[in-house]
């Protein structure tokens, strides 16, 4: 009899609940499966919501010539706490140059480099593709380029300089073959077409390959992404700078420093590779593709807001007037004087954590090297900008004038004088053009309103 009680009282229990999961026709509605979302990516701080003044104040000089200041609200974001250094972007390159080596080799010819495939795939063009490419195996290559223990460094010989490229002795990476192709959809063709019938999404998808399409407008050719090294020496003309075109990328001495030589286009495609990087953490994770929001250059107002760290009116990141302290010491890495780079304690770049952050942890802000923003310049677009999250983004084609691939560079660099270091000074330099004084830092999105607020 009690078991008969037990019983009638377990169904009673399964029917209530399936009631107040949507039966009866209930709207109850579909959630996604919960995680914790409020971890702050490795490397990264974050940065609050909240509203700031954006442009220049009353005493900074030229202030007629600039756009005026005016009250803006941000979202919450996570920023890098400091420059990209050149062991990070290394990792990127490195990637690149392992996927085509072993994309190269295929899965016939380095089988134990790719994921098993499912009964019935055999037949598939995309078998040998990157997504196949088991990394963890990879791991930092060093296996899959020597020359003992099963390595592969003899069927990678296409890899490497060769006739009279070659110099005799040496085995070097040809830098030529490491490019990265990649495709998105873009939001802003997206939004352009959204009413036009006519359109698909094919027509909203951008794409970087090694064999653009002519005629397909969406279509670029593939990104190099090796730095250019040789900006050491075709910046300065007559100055003797060939041990940093030699040493600066590569040598260990230089592993936490800031990578220079990369243009807007290697940043862009360099913040699209740590995007899928992470995506495959999160399918580990059993986490959606979109777990943590794509890393993206911050725009130029993101830029100065994080700069002056939660602080109104102020002229540079660390808050004070002076770019000196109370110590008399300075306060970032620029040009101090005609002709002297070396009072602020460095000759070229610094250490990406040299001197102090400003109150959100962010080192840099100013000096060292300027970086790059995903805004593109164009003065005039400043009235029309909105107060929130405002920004002016144009992705130029090859053909388009060089008028329209001009990017805002922020925060000034070693070899500027003191007046770009301030917050609100921005200058630009074209998307094609790499600079031995321009670097750059991620951002990614905060997915809700503050990493504060509770649900």
């Amino acid at each position: 009899m009690r078991n008969s009680y037990l019983l009638g009282f377990f169904i009673v229990t399964i029917l209530l609940s399936s009631c107040g999961k949507g039966g009866q026709g209930e709207l109850v509605g579909v959630y996604n499966k919960k995680f914790r979302n409020n971890r702050i990516p490795l490397g990264m701080v974050y940065i609050p919501p909240g509203r700031t003044l954006i442009g220049m104040s009353d005493e900074d000089i030229n202030n007629s010539q600039s756009s005026p200041s005016k009250m803006t609200s941000f979202s919450a974001f996570f920023m890098d706490q400091t420059e990209i250094t050149n062991a990070e972007y290394r990792q990127f390159v490195n990637w690149v140059r392992d996927s085509i080596a072993v994309t190269s080799l295929g899965p016939s010819g380095a089988p134990a480099y790719f994921q098993a495939q499912p009964q019935g795939a055999a037949g598939s063009a995309s078998l040998g593709g990157t997504r196949n490419i088991d990394w963890r195996k990879v791991g930092n290559g060093s296996q899959l380029w020597s020359s003992k223990n099963g390595g592969y460094a003899s069927k990678l010989t296409d890899m490497y300089y060769s006739g009279a490229d070659a110099i005799p002795g040496r085995n070097e990476i040809d830098i030529r073959k490491l490019r990265y192709a990649y495709s998105y959809v873009s939001t802003d063709l997206a939004a352009e077409g959204r009413n036009d019938p006519s359109k698909k999404r094919q027509d909203f998808i951008v794409t970087y390959t090694d064999l653009p399409d002519p005629s397909n407008p969406n279509h670029h050719p593939s990104i190099a992404v090796y730095p250019d090294t040789m900006v050491w020496k075709i910046d300065y003309s007559y100055s003797q700078n060939d041990p940093m075109v030699k040493t600066y990328f590569n040598h260990p001495s230089y592993d936490d420093y800031p990578v220079v030589g990369v243009n807007w286009e290697q940043a862009s495609a360099f913040c699209v590779w740590r995007t899928r990087f992470y995506e495959s953490v999160a399918v580990a994770r059993k986490q959606p593709l979109n777990a943590r929001p794509e890393y993206q250059l911050p725009s130029d107002a993101q830029f100065e807001y994080a700069a002056r760290g939660g602080n109104v009116k102020t002229k540079y990141p660390w808050g004070g007037p002076y770019v000196r302290n109370t110590k008399g010491c300075m306060q970032a890495n620029f040009k101090v004087g005609r002709g002297n780079y070396s009072d602020d304690g460095g000759m070229y770049t610094v250490n990406v954590k040299s001197y102090f952050p400003n109150d959100y942890g962010l080192y840099n802000m100013a000096g060292n090297v300027a970086e790059w923003t995903i805004t593109a310049y164009n003065p005039s677009a400043a009235p029309m900008l909105h107060d929130f999250n405002p920004n002016f983004t144009y992705v130029a084609k090859t053909s388009d004038s060089k008028y329209k691939k001009r990017k805002v560079v922020r925060g000034g660099s070693w070899k500027d004088i003191g007046f770009f270091l301030q917050n609100s000074v921005g200058t630009y330099e074209y998307q094609d053009e790499a600079r031995s004084y321009i670097g750059f830092r991620c951002i990614s999105a905060y997915p809700g309103t503050d990493i504060s607020y509770k649900n």
